[in-house]
């Protein structure tokens, strides 16, 4: 069933399949993140889904033009009428492509913003709806799929953000170092104090040195539950 979803930030909305994959917080986390790109850019959102990271990053960034590449074809269709839906269609284009099929001109992006998959096939609870496991698992892409075609888009010096999986990062740095894309600022995200980072947000450039800052922790959740001052004031400004 679909429900339209009010955004809380500059009157953007979102249509959602509550039978599907919903955005979580992971997507509003990298799109705070990502707020250093600057004005005018040209930015790729690969895996689109139902185009929330690029929602977002049309407003929070005054982005010239946002391109989101989705697998799925009804997903895909979703976003476009989210883009409707916000009057972002001068800003905002859908592709329904897999990323290894996807015919987009290289090393013309500004900068490329992605919450992949996070989960190898084989590991984890498999989930029965076809759309969550697109979403959740790596079905059709590798992890090294995703960075090479990644760092393919970007010019040299253009930046590649991404939020993922802790327990995955040595191999994230791996396959981003292979496409000459070095981390420069990197942020690891706990639920609360007590709790292990289960998820990283990532910028890294292409072509550039080795420097990189990593920044204080972020905790979603206080010892009680409630969201800690940090992520209301994300809300706020989101």
């Amino acid at each position: 069933m679909e429900r339209i979803d009010e955004l809380n930030y500059k009157g953007l909305k979102i249509i959602q399949n509550t039978e599907g994959f919903c955005f979580g917080i992971d997507s509003v986390l990298i799109t705070e993140f990502a707020r250093d790109i600057k004005k005018q850019s040209k930015i790729a959102d690969l895996g689109t889904g139902t185009g929330i990271l690029g929602i977002l990053l049309s407003k929070k960034v005054d982005a010239k033009k946002i391109i989101g590449i989705e697998i799925q074809a009804d997903v895909a269709n979703m976003a476009k009428r989210s883009i409707q839906l916000n009057s972002l269609e001068n800003i905002f284009q859908i592709v329904n492509a897999d990323i290894n099929n996807a015919k987009l001109e290289n090393n013309t992006f500004d900068a490329v913003v992605t919450n992949p998959p996070y989960k190898k096939l084989g590991t984890g609870i498999k989930n029965k709806e076809e759309k969550q496991k697109i979403s959740r698992y790596e079905t059709s892409a590798s992890l090294d799929d995703w960075i090479r075609f990644s760092s393919k888009l970007l010019k040299d010096n253009g930046s590649f953000y991404i939020v993922y999986r802790t327990d995955r990062l040595t191999e994230l740095i791996e396959n981003m170092r292979k496409y000459k894309l070095e981390v420069k600022r990197m942020r690891f995200v706990y639920s609360n104090i007590n709790k292990q980072s289960n998820l990283v947000l990532i910028k890294a450039v292409k072509g550039a040195g080795e420097f990189l800052k990593v920044e204080k922790p972020l905790i979603i959740y206080n010892l009680d539950g409630s969201y800690t001052e940090e992520i209301l004031d994300i809300y706020k400004n989101k």
